[in-house]
């Protein structure tokens, strides 16, 4: 906790206030348990009307104060937990925006999303049981204990016996509770891990009628977050019943030996309640510090978590003096680049990678699944570092350039159509967030986009679903490239970006794309006819290239190439 501390610090005035309030009710919960004392000494015992009526009143002064004083606590600590919450969970969402693939592969994306949510939920209760219940409890542990001794020492034997019977129970509870709740979030990543599945992939589920499975697993799942979470209260929850079995004795013993003392003159009545409700309130207070540190189990889970991901350090981050302003023509060249996953064992991705595309040039993209095509592209925006050699854009190392200058000089149309829930307009200026409405229009009818967006009821403004569920995959896939265009990138790579585009479409697309003479642009496709007209088609196959040329070359020097073309050309012939 001490980490994410500084989160508190623009917060101090709460974090002052709070205790403070907490200090003024725990004093007033002090002070009335002797008055009522006084009452019945004085006022009962010598039948003094005015007196206990002055009292009485002042009684009830004291405890509207106590109830301002906690209110207050409650409000400070509110404000001060959920903007706390808030800053953490902002610093997260930053973090996370500057992982690279490989930070990203280390959590899943469900974890990510239980710590941005339920893990920055418990640390804000641990900043309210911080700013509540553990300030009052030793407040109201150490003043009533300090009342008790000034009303009978004699008793407090018994007291000290209660209270360290107490600590040993609730440290021996709590150890073996906390471990089930670190269970518990793993558990309930799991639970959102199927749930994210199941939402995103919904029309499969259908398709395959693979609902019973599904059910099934996520039954599963569930069940598994239920049971630990039931074990770790179960643990939890016998705090309670030892502390009200120890609290009865310990009343019933004082009630015993103080009766005692009342009979012989020692003590008086009032001064024996008053003890009864400091004791009372002493092993309340930790009970309550007992409850605290329950919760705080579960939070302290939540906070290791937490740090996790402020703790990762990205592994793809700029160099010291980064250079900006210096990509004019976006030629590419890969001299001897390797790459394999970091911390993976297996075989390399990419081996040994020599390559180079001129300003303007299109660069077609071939291999089987699997190949390393999609890894080869992810290079350049550096998405991944390479594992060996090294990567020129403009004749500079891409590593030497400032990160966002590099990508923003990039534009990437993924294999998979990711739009927002937006409207299409606001998804297509996710290119370019300066561009004009004319720009906006021009990018849409450059991506063969203008006319179905045109026939829908708000055009542009047309509000798109999750992940732009009302559209067909080839419409996703249009405004995704017309997102691009938008950027005017010097460097355009498209992943597999037109296979949900039909012929006639695609064959307009690659027009536009040959008439940008001054972007460099990298073509993955499966189908021959997306990049025969390409100025290079290169074939990549476990991770090397195999074959480099053109069209006209291809066809009589790489096997491969000829092998894929005559099975797609007689496909089309069929």
């Amino acid at each position: 906790m001490l980490k994410l501390s500084k989160y508190l610090k623009p917060h101090i005035l709460f974090v002052i206030l709070a205790p403070l309030c907490m200090f003024v009710e725990v004093s007033c919960e002090l002070i009335l348990p002797q008055i009522m004392a006084e009452i019945v000494n004085i006022g009962i015992a010598e039948e003094n009307t005015n007196f206990i009526l002055i009292k009485s009143l002042f009684m009830i002064l004291i405890a509207i104060l106590g109830i301002f004083g906690g209110a207050g606590c409650g409000i400070f600590a509110a404000k001060a937990s959920q903007n706390f919450g808030r800053d953490v969970r902002l610093e997260m969402f930053k973090k996370i925006q500057t992982f690279s693939f490989v930070n990203l592969d280390k959590f899943h994306t469900s974890s990510l999303i239980t710590r941005l949510t339920n893990d920055i939920t418990q640390i804000q209760h641990v900043v309210i049981i911080f700013l509540k219940i553990l300030i009052r409890s030793p407040l109201l542990f150490i003043g009533s204990l300090f009342m008790a001794f000034s009303i009978n020492p004699r008793l407090t034997n018994i007291l000290f016996a209660a209270v360290i019977i107490l600590i040993i129970i609730t440290v021996l509870i709590i150890k073996k509770g906390s471990a089930f709740f670190k269970i518990v979030q793993k558990k309930l990543d799991s639970v959102n891990t199927i749930i994210r599945e199941n939402l995103s992939g919904v029309r499969v589920v259908k398709a395959f009628v693979r609902s019973d499975l599904e059910k099934n697993k996520f039954k599963i799942s569930n069940e598994e977050l239920k049971d630990y979470t039931i074990r770790a209260f179960k643990i939890m929850s016998t705090i309670m019943p030892v502390m009200m079995i120890i609290l009865n004795i310990t009343i019933i013993l004082v009630l015993w030996f103080g009766g005692k003392e009342i009979e012989n003159g020692i003590m008086q009545t009032g001064d024996l309640m008053a003890y009864i409700t400091y004791i009372t309130q002493i092993l309340m207070s930790l009970m309550m510090t007992g409850m605290a540190i329950m919760m705080l189990s579960r939070g302290g889970a939540s906070i290791h978590r937490i740090n996790e991901v402020l703790d990762t350090k990205p592994d793809i981050i700029n160099s010291q003096n980064p250079l900006k302003d210096i990509i004019k023509e976006g030629s590419i060249e890969f001299k001897n680049v390797s790459f394999k996953y970091p911390n993976s064992s297996g075989d390399l991705i990419l081996e040994n990678i020599n390559f180079r595309a001129n300003k303007g040039e299109t660069i077609g993209i071939l291999g089987e699944t699997g190949a390393g095509k999609s890894t080869f592209v992810n290079l350049i925006p550096r998405l991944y570092d390479v594992t060996d050699g090294e990567i020129l854009i403009d004749g500079k190392n891409i590593k030497e350039i400032d990160l966002s200058y590099l990508r923003d000089e990039i534009g990437i149309v993924l294999q998979k159509a990711i739009l927002f829930s937006s409207t299409i307009k606001e998804n297509i200026k996710w290119g370019n967030k300066n561009a004009s409405d004319q720009e906006v229009y021009n990018a849409a009818k450059k991506s063969q986009a203008y006319d179905f967006i045109m026939d829908m009821p708000y055009k542009f403004d047309t509000k798109l679903g999750q992940m732009g569920v009302n559209l067909s995959g080839g419409q996703k896939q249009r405004i995704s490239i017309a997102r691009t265009l938008i950027k005017n990138p010097k460097i355009l790579i498209l992943d597999d970006s037109t296979s949900a585009v039909d012929t006639q479409t695609e064959a307009k697309i690659q027009k536009v794309l040959k008439d940008m003479k001054n972007t460099t642009k990298l073509i993955i496709a499966q189908k021959i006819s997306s990049v025969i007209n390409a100025d290079k088609i290169i074939i990549i196959s476990d991770g090397k290239i195999v074959a480099s040329g053109n069209h006209e070359e291809l066809i009589k020097t790489s096997k491969i190439y000829k092998d894929i073309y005559n099975s797609q050309i007689r496909e089309e012939d069929l």
